[in-house]
C-alpha cells in the first residue's frame, strides 16, 4: 500500500510539538510567553498523535494479533524502562528508581497503546455514538478515582482512549472533510482563540492536559469533571484544527515521519540530560531561536536512517534482533577504534 504524506508530514511535525514543549518545559514558570506557548501545544499534539494511531488500527482480538503486539509495545517498554532507571541514576535524576509498571515519563504511551488496541477490540463493536459516549464517560469518571494515576498507565489510557477511538472511526471520505476551506479557516480562528485564552486566563496546571492525575490531586475533587469535559471539546477542536493544516505534498521531512517512534522513545535523553545540566537558558530572542533549532536537530536526527539502523533492534523487536544489535554495536566499537 503506497503511503499518504499527509500522515507522514503530520506525524513529524507533532512530534516536533511534543521535542519542542519538552524542550521549552524549564522555562515556562519564568516566561508568560513560554507559558501560553507550551498549553497552547499540549491541547493538540498528544491528542492528535493518538488520533492518527487509532486511524490505522486494527480491531482483532485474535490470539496471535495480541501476542504479536505485546511483543512490538510491551517488550520496547520494558527494555526502555530499564535504560531510562540507569541513565536517571548516571545523571543524578533525584526520581530514578521507577517499579517496573510505574511508567518513566513518555514510556506510559506504549502501555496505554497496548490497552487501547486491546480495548477497540470490545468497542469498535457498538454503534459509533454509543462507544464514544462510553468512553468519554469511563475518561470523565477515572479522574474522581483517587489511587488512580502513573501506574500502568491506566489513568491516561482511560482519559485519551475517546481520541483513539474517534481516530479509528474516521476514513478517506471523513478526512477530506478537513481540507476545506470553509473548515482551514475556521480552523485558524479556533487557533488564534485558543492562544488568546490561554493569555488572558489564570494560569493553570498542564497536568489537566496529561490526563495522568485524579481530580483531587489537582484541587477540583468536585468540578474536576466538568473541567476534564471542556479539556475534552478544547483537544478535539484544537486536534482537527491543526491536522487541517498538514501539508499533503511530499516534503523534504517526509520520509522521517515513518520513524517518530525512535524519536519519541530516544529524546529523553537529551532533554533530561538538559534539564539535569541546565545547558540552555532563556534570555533573549536567540535563545529562543536556539532551542527551536536544537528540538529540530534532535528531532531530525533520532529520525534519521543510521539511528534507525542502530536502534531497531530495541524498537522494533524482532526474535533475532539482538543478534543483529549486537553485530552492529561491535561495528561502531570497530569504526570508532
Amino acid at each position: 500500500m503506497q503511503r499518504e504524506a499527509f500522515f507522514d508530514n503530520a506525524k513529524w511535525i507533532l512530534i516536533f510539538f511534543v521535542v519542542f514543549g519538552h524542550t521549552i518545559q524549564p522555562f515556562v514558570e519564568k516566561h508568560d510567553s513560554i507559558y501560553v506557548l507550551y498549553q497552547w501545544i499540549y491541547t493538540f499534539h498528544m491528542p492528535a498523535f493518538i488520533f492518527l494511531a487509532g486511524y490505522f488500527a486494527k480491531p482483532s482480538g485474535s490470539k496471535g494479533y495480541v501476542w504479536k503486539l505485546t511483543k512490538k509495545l510491551l517488550i520496547p517498554y520494558l527494555i526502555f524502562q530499564s535504560i531510562y532507571t540507569i541513565y536517571y541514576f548516571l545523571i543524578g535524576k533525584q526520581d530514578w528508581l521507577h517499579t517496573p509498571f510505574e511508567p518513566h515519563w513518555s514510556l506510559w504511551f506504549l502501555i496505554s497503546l497496548l490497552c487501547w488496541h486491546i480495548m477497540l477490540y470490545w468497542f469498535y463493536r457498538l454503534p459509533k455514538h454509543l462507544a464514544l459516549l462510553i468512553t468519554v464517560q469511563l475518561g470523565l469518571l477515572v479522574g474522581y478515582i483517587d489511587i488512580i494515576g502513573h501506574s500502568f498507565s491506566l489513568s491516561r489510557t482511560f482519559v485519551f482512549f475517546p481520541f483513539f477511538l474517534l481516530g479509528y472511526w474516521f476514513g478517506p471520505e471523513q478526512l477530506k472533510w478537513l481540507r476545506k476551506k470553509k473548515v482551514r479557516a475556521f480552523s485558524l480562528v479556533v487557533l488564534g482563540i485558543s492562544a488568546a485564552a490561554i493569555t488572558i486566563a489564570p494560569r493553570f496546571s498542564t497536568s489537566w492536559f496529561l490526563g495522568s492525575k485524579s481530580y483531587l490531586e489537582m484541587g477540583m475533587p468536585e468540578w474536576g469533571g466538568f473541567i476534564r469535559l471542556g479539556i475534552y471539546v478544547i483537544s478535539i477542536l484544537m486536534m482537527f484544527s491543526v491536522l487541517a493544516w498538514m501539508p499533503r505534498k511530499e516534503g523534504v521531512w517526509t520520509k522521517y515521519g515513518t520513524n517518530t517512534l525512535y524519536v519519541y522513545l530516544l529524546h529523553g535523553f537529551f532533554i533530561h540530560f538538559f534539564r539535569e545540566f541546565e545547558v540552555f537558558q532563556l534570555q533573549s530572542t536567540l535563545d529562543m531561536v536556539v532551542l527551536i533549532t536544537v528540538a529540530a536537530m534532535i528531532t531530525w536526527g533520532l529520525s534519521s536512517q543510521p539511528i534507525k539502523n542502530l536502534a531497531s533492534p530495541l524498537i522494533e523487536w524482532k526474535d533475532k534482533n539482538h543478534h543483529k544489535w549486537r553485530k552492529k554495536v561491535r561495528t561502531v566499537k570497530e569504526y570508532r577504534i
